[in-house]
């Protein structure tokens, strides 16, 4: 404990939570009010923590939708905490990551959702063309504590270390003003939560070592990569029993499979059938990424075009930079097809009436006589934004000269750039 209060490492824990400026918890403080209220009450704080007497406040409970449907459970804790469970984790991490399996990809420094998705294409063409797609049901909800702290206890001596991360771990959700308390789970929203679920899994980990299997585990998101559909059957079943039994966790039936790797995704990727396979983006990832431009520009309908291309700009890059490694492009390239389609079809309901699409097409370099069939040929936006008309009058340079990015041009970019 006198090394998690350590000022220097208390120094570089602030540096971490002012830079990840996340939302107050429940006591409403923010990040840039905790320097006064440590200045006011720091002695105390420090105390109570070297004591093994320091009580952490509820987290606050909120809920976020999940890409694939449904939402999430949060839990932030106070500005205070977070500073805390940052400060503990920076020094509990030493002792255990260098024990962490090779295969174990998620909330790893120089480990990547990249390199996990590169690995499990490796297996692939290795030969093993049947994948256990394994999915743990509420996983960060059924965390069983003492399973948990048993496992922290072999590395950890002092107790008011563990002491403070079982605090930590029955730490109440406060959900609507009520704070319920906590038998099981560990909220997600916390700095400390990622390297206790690490602690968790790894045992996971070293049981399909210890069985001779090549898998890639991302989080709770965990891949085992066989060589035939009989093997695959087996490994879910047994790993099911061990899950239950040395972990009481419970695989999700519905989400979890034993097919081929280019029938399902992982992190967020899937893969062709070939002997060497190509990675590409999952179709569900982009039916998703359709729905959110989908909505954005719904809302753009008012807004000029600069501000909405800046908007969807923002989501383009960053969706660009995840998905830097598809080597399948032909989706990406119908995906900025058809997001210029999106753009023009704003433009067309701005124009209203008829006469004034006709004056806006002439405007934009069309003739007279097409620009007044155009505008009066009866059909709707999405028809017409798909129109060589509208082609003729927004081509790809104008919105190039706005700034629009292009998927396929900046996952080139970025596979030049590698």
């Amino acid at each position: 404990m006198e090394e998690v209060v350590d000022r220097e490492n208390l120094m570089k824990a602030w540096q971490r939570v002012k830079g990840n400026n996340g939302a107050p918890g429940v006591d409403g403080m923010s990040v840039g009010e905790l320097p006064g209220y440590l200045n006011r009450n720091w002695a105390v704080i420090k105390e109570s923590l070297l004591k093994g007497e320091y009580q952490p406040q509820a987290v606050k409970g909120v809920e976020i939708p999940k890409p694939g449907g449904g939402m999430r459970q949060l839990g932030i804790p106070t500005v205070l905490d977070r500073l805390i469970q940052q400060a503990l984790h920076q020094r509990l991490n030493p002792i255990f990551d260098g024990d962490f399996s090779e295969s174990s990809y998620g909330f790893r420094e120089g480990r990547s959702a990249h390199q996990a998705v590169c690995t499990a294409r490796q297996y692939v063409s290795e030969g093993r063309r049947w994948v256990v797609d394994m999915d743990l049901e509420k996983f960060f909800d059924r965390v069983n504590h003492d399973v948990l702290m048993a496992l922290v206890v072999r590395r950890v001596e002092d107790k008011r270390v563990l002491g403070l991360i079982r605090r930590y771990l029955q730490a109440g959700l406060m959900v609507g003003g009520v704070a319920s308390a906590r038998a099981e789970g560990t909220p997600q929203g916390g700095p400390l939560s990622p390297l206790l679920s690490n602690i968790l899994l790894d045992e996971l980990d070293k049981e399909l070592e210890r069985r001779g299997h090549c898998f890639c585990r991302y989080a709770d998101d965990c891949n085992i990569y066989v060589r035939s559909r009989r093997s695959g059957e087996r490994v879910m079943e047994s790993i099911k029993v061990f899950l239950s039994r040395k972990l009481k966790l419970k695989v999700n039936e519905a989400k979890s499979a034993v097919a081929r790797p280019w029938e399902r995704k992982f992190l967020g990727y899937t893969m062709t059938w070939q002997q060497k396979p190509r990675l590409k983006v999952a179709p569900s990832v982009l039916v998703r990424l359709k729905g959110d431009i989908r909505r954005l520009c719904a809302k753009a309908r008012g807004w000029k075009m600069a501000n909405t291309v800046k908007e969807l700009t923002k989501k383009l890059r960053g969706f660009a930079a995840y998905f830097r490694l598809a080597e399948v492009k032909g989706a990406l390239e119908e995906v900025d097809q058809w997001v210029r389609r999106r753009l023009r079809a704003i433009k067309w309901r701005q124009w209203k009436r008829p006469r004034s699409r006709a004056r806006e097409l002439m405007k934009r370099g069309l003739d007279e006589e097409r620009s007044w069939k155009s505008a009066y040929n009866g059909r709707g936006p999405w028809w017409n934004a798909g129109s060589s008309h509208m082609n003729q009058a927004f081509p790809l340079k104008y919105f190039e000269s706005l700034g629009l990015v292009s998927l396929l041009q900046t996952v080139k970019r970025f596979q030049g750039n590698t």
